[in-house]
């Protein structure tokens, strides 16, 4: 298979590990050229990961060489970067998440299938080897029926350790749009799509405090809600309760659970490819781990794109698609929209859930 030429956007703190699997792990793809805003930055990790070329954003659209675009800018940038790789006739696989606002996500879509080009969305997490024996699990049956479920991401922020945390707390952060799109892709793989959504937000703090860095003891602005709990209907049956929160201090929760009609199933952090699983049937004393037979179990990140760019070859849907996550980003609204107006929120972005990963 020829590979395919990636350009990458965007050099901040993520783009080092995407750049090392790019040019280590999947052998149908190749990065040719690094853009960021910053030209040092880009020359920097151009130079470190081995990259022919760092240039400005133009030039990268602009080379016809250049197949597909990943887009590893900041959040408020994700519709705009996306739909000028689009509209430069180039395939786009974009950082969580797909955009901000859902006018915006469904513009990327709409363009992509105007002009016949894949979407693709973080987090690909969901195709690692923890998550995938999940769904084997469920699919062959291990559990039963699945009758419930319970997602919790629970900490205190990033603001400990990320030396310009801004954006987590501004218009398209929070724990809802930073850390749910885990959460609810790897509930939509495991589950399938959901239907309804109820939810209460708050924002606890109104600043943040910085705590490494050359801005340390900066005070920053929290501007968006920074707790949130609530429940998603699945179209299965299942009901999933869920707490995403900033202002938690220390909790003992589990990740995610899986509640079935012969059993219980405990997945690993869905921030993660690998594991543990843990699994207790009707017929188990205890807890008991599986092993991880598949592939995929390190740090991985990366695969999302080199499936799309495989299953583009193939001429066959690929599975961390733009309509995935753009499912994921209805959820994220409607959790805030419900607390808004005191109703659940009924959903309706059509998604299948994705193909078990061979």
């Amino acid at each position: 298979m020829a590979k395919a030429r990636v350009g990458v956007i965007g050099c901040g703190n993520i783009s080092d590990i995407y750049l090392q699997n790019l040019g280590s792990l999947f052998d149908n793809l190749e990065v040719a050229a690094v853009a960021d805003l910053d030209p040092d930055r880009a020359r920097s990790k151009a130079s470190t990961h081995g990259v022919a070329k760092a240039c400005a954003v133009e030039e990268l659209l602009a080379d016809p060489s250049i197949e597909v675009v990943l887009n590893l800018t900041t959040p408020d940038a994700h519709a705009e970067v996306c739909l000028a790789a689009l509209a430069a006739g180039k395939h786009v696989h974009t950082e969580k998440p797909l955009a901000i606002t859902l006018k915006d996500a469904e513009r990327v879509l709409a363009l992509a299938r105007r002009k016949g080009l894949r979407v693709g969305a973080a987090p690909d997490t969901f195709l690692g080897a923890g998550i995938q024996t999940c769904v084997r699990l469920i699919d062959e049956g291990m559990i039963g029926v699945p009758v419930a479920a319970t997602a919790f991401m629970a900490n205190h922020g990033p603001e400990s350790w990320h030396p310009n945390p801004d954006f987590f707390y501004a218009q398209g952060g929070g724990p809802v749009f930073d850390m749910g799109p885990y959460y609810f892709t790897a509930l939509i793989a495991l589950l399938g799509p959901a239907h309804r959504v109820s939810g209460s937000v708050r924002r606890s703090f109104p600043g943040r405090l910085i705590g490494s860095g050359p801005r340390e003891g900066e005070m920053i602005p929290v501007q968006i809600p920074t707790h949130a709990t609530g429940t998603i209907d699945f179209d299965c049956g299942a009901i999933a309760t869920f707490l995403m929160s900033f202002d938690v201090w220390g909790a003992r929760l589990p990740r995610i659970e899986i509640y079935g009609s012969d059993g219980s199933l405990s997945v690993p952090d869905p921030n993660t490819f690998g594991g543990p699983v843990l699994i207790r049937t009707r017929d188990d004393a205890e807890w008991r781990e599986i092993p991880l037979t598949l592939p995929w179990a390190d740090n991985s990140r990366g695969l999302g794109l080199s499936e799309m760019m495989r299953a583009v070859s193939e001429n066959r849907p690929h599975r961390a698609s733009g309509e995935l996550g753009m499912h994921a980003l209805e959820i994220m609204h409607a959790i805030h929209d419900a607390s808004g107006t005191g109703k659940a929120v009924a959903l309706r972005s059509p998604v299948a859930r994705p193909a078990a990963l061979a």
